[in-house]
């Protein structure tokens, strides 16, 4: 069951295809583009897929339009869906994997208790073509920080 989810400053809601256009528009922007790509899989991105119930665990990633940067609303909105995702469907354990050299988003992703396991070599081809690093980073049920 798909729901809205309300942080202490964010509203998070599922993309519908609707949302497409606009979400796409903000991949576009220089500073997500350098990160995503250009949001030709967006179509895909509204799918949900909960996985294995065995497995509890999500991996979950987010961009934020560059004029919310610095408000505190990626960390409210990972706060949000990581408390969703935990209480209200089971998992024990969240991962995500910003770009090695990303210091925002990791800083972001510490603050609500996400933790570094290790570099992944040439992870992901960016839009430019090339290969870079991502930083592995996992957070469990109890280390969620309010």
């Amino acid at each position: 069951m798909q729901r809205t989810l309300y942080g202490t400053r964010v509203v998070l809601r599922p993309a519908t295809p609707d949302d497409i256009p606009v979400l796409a528009g903000i991949r576009a922007t220089p500073e997500v583009y350098e990160r995503w790509g250009g949001g030709e899989d967006m179509a895909e991105a509204v799918a949900e897929d909960l996985g294995d119930p065995d497995y509890r665990h999500a991996n979950i990633d987010i961009y934020l339009d560059p004029a919310a940067h610095g408000r505190g609303l990626g960390t409210d909105a990972v706060r949000t869906l990581a408390r969703h995702l935990i209480t209200d469907h089971g998992h024990h354990r969240i991962v995500i994997d910003p770009a090695a050299d990303n210091a925002a988003a990791i800083r972001c992703y510490g603050k609500v208790g996400f933790r570094p396991v290790g570099v992944m070599r040439s992870y992901e081809r960016g839009p430019d073509g090339t290969w870079h690093d991502a930083l592995l980073m996992d957070l469990l049920a109890g280390e969620l920080t309010e």
